[in-house]
């Protein structure tokens, strides 16, 4: 079930809201676990258990490991465990049939083995439960007493299958104490209808223009079309993405949470490690927190420091998907930050402001290309197209009716990747205060009035973070 469906916006989250506000205080996390299984068995019954499973068997240890009388080497076993058995899971389920398939390619053998189907956001709760775990184990916080509402933070709908990445210590407290009132309710369902309208009319409309461009025969595609088309996809992948974290963030203040931001304009940046700074928040804080920080980060030599950031940006690309593209992608990444932080980032602060944006939006541009293709020389040929290497033409007669066509779209997009919209609302409401009221709830109508036109008319509906 995916948040920008008829069938979770007028029936599954009705219901839930319901039930959760007419019990008593002293069910509402047995209503939100509740819904939470069924939200996730929804797809994937079976996999229900697994993560029934995984809850009972972190639970065990995380009491284990807070135990006052346990000694530190015991308490190390229980965190190795831990360990070995939540990566190992994930490793299973999302990295096997990588790893048959590259014994296959380097032993030249025909290994014909099948692989398990991928459980929807494993990367992102084994994450949860590990931060878990090892605070308890670091003594950053205690062991939850209650299975339950141990199960309700692993578990929560909102950001269980695409994050963001929530650490328990963040939410340890409002997990019995948390206010709900009808302000925040209000506030979060305007978040919510924010992030669907993001994803159904923004990100689906513009990622039309890309299926359509990654669907042509490469001779076709004009230098033109091939930067408009991988431009599309840059949009795309913000407002599916983003959405996503806005929907997850809105759900959790109706039910009284509240999440951390994990987007915050990443394509206004004028660096890439200011762009990383604003995009995905909470994997890059985990990351930092739980793999840069223990390996002593950047207090090192400079050469163990590169070893740092290039072994944190191997397993932040294989954490995106189990193909070697995504570690290309990730190691990319980690290259550019590194240039930057051993040569680029005193002079940079001397270039012109616009000189800095266009650095940044052409090297993440070409970052999707690598993140967008898994096969490497689908990944070169599309390189090759971009910069007129193979004789393609410059531009043709369909680029220009494609551009024609997505205009108003891409001005749209491009607008709503600023903070300008934001600000121009302030100023209206700080300007014309009496209408302000009137002329929100009137926005919002509209809003929910197209995203729910636009779901019952179309089909293409795609979620690309629900992959990982």
């Amino acid at each position: 079930m995916v948040f920008s469906s008829l069938l979770f916006t007028f029936a599954f989250l009705p219901v839930t809201v319901v039930l959760y506000y007419s019990l008593g205080k002293n069910f509402k996390n047995i209503v939100l676990l509740t819904a939470s299984l069924f939200f996730y068995a929804w797809g994937e019954p079976v996999y229900v258990v697994l993560m029934c499973s995984s809850i009972l068997m972190n639970y065990c240890i995380g009491r284990l490991i807070g135990e006052g009388d346990v000694s530190r080497q015991k308490k190390k076993l229980y965190l190795i465990i831990s360990l070995v058995l939540n990566l190992g899971c994930l490793a299973y389920f999302k990295y096997f049939g990588m790893i048959i398939s590259t014994i296959s390619s380097i032993g030249g053998w025909n290994l014909n083995v099948s692989t398990p189907a991928l459980p929807i956001g494993i990367s992102f709760y084994t994450f949860q439960i590990l931060s878990y775990v090892i605070d308890v184990y670091r003594e950053k916080i205690k062991p939850q007493k209650s299975l339950i509402l141990c199960a309700v933070y692993i578990t929560m709908f909102p950001q269980l299958v695409a994050g963001p990445i929530v650490n328990y210590v963040d939410i340890e407290s409002q997990l019995t104490d948390r206010r709900m009132t009808f302000n925040k309710f209000y506030s979060g369902m305007q978040r919510f209808l924010c992030g669907l309208a993001k994803k159904v009319l923004l990100a689906n409309n513009i990622g039309l223009l890309w299926s359509e461009v990654k669907a042509m025969p490469s001779i076709e595609i004009s230098v033109f079309m091939a930067w408009a088309g991988i431009i599309a996809f840059t949009l795309q992948i913000y407002f599916d993405f983003s959405g996503y974290s806005d929907m997850a963030i809105g759900l959790g203040k109706m039910f009284g949470f509240r999440f951390k931001e994990n987007f915050q304009y990443p394509y206004i940046s004028q660096s890439i490690t200011e762009f990383w700074r604003r995009w995905h928040i909470s994997l890059g804080s985990w990351f930092r927190e739980y793999v840069y920080i223990p390996l002593d980060g950047s207090r090192v030599g400079k050469k163990k420091m590169i070893r740092n950031l290039f072994i944190v940006w191997f397993i932040t690309g294989l954490w995106h998907g189990a193909s070697w593209n995504f570690v290309l992608w990730g190691l990319y990444f980690g290259t550019l930050l590194l240039i930057e932080k051993l040569f680029l980032q005193k002079s940079m602060t001397g270039w012109p402001k616009a000189v800095r944006h266009v650095y940044l939006l052409l090297f993440v541009v070409i970052g999707w290309v690598f993140f967008e293709f898994t096969n490497l020389n689908d990944v070169l040929n599309f390189l090759r197209l971009m910069f007129g290497i193979g004789g393609n033409e410059f531009i043709d007669n369909q680029g220009i009716v494609k551009l024609k066509a997505y205009a108003f779209l891409y001005i749209v997009c491009i607008i709503a990747t600023t903070p300008w919209p934001k600000k121009l609302v302030l100023l209206f409401e700080k300007t014309h205060s009496s209408f302000y009221r009137v002329a929100v709830n009137l926005y919002y109508c509209g809003l929910i009035l197209m995203s729910t036109a636009y779901m019952v008319g179309s089909t293409f509906n795609p979620f690309i973070y629900f992959r990982f």
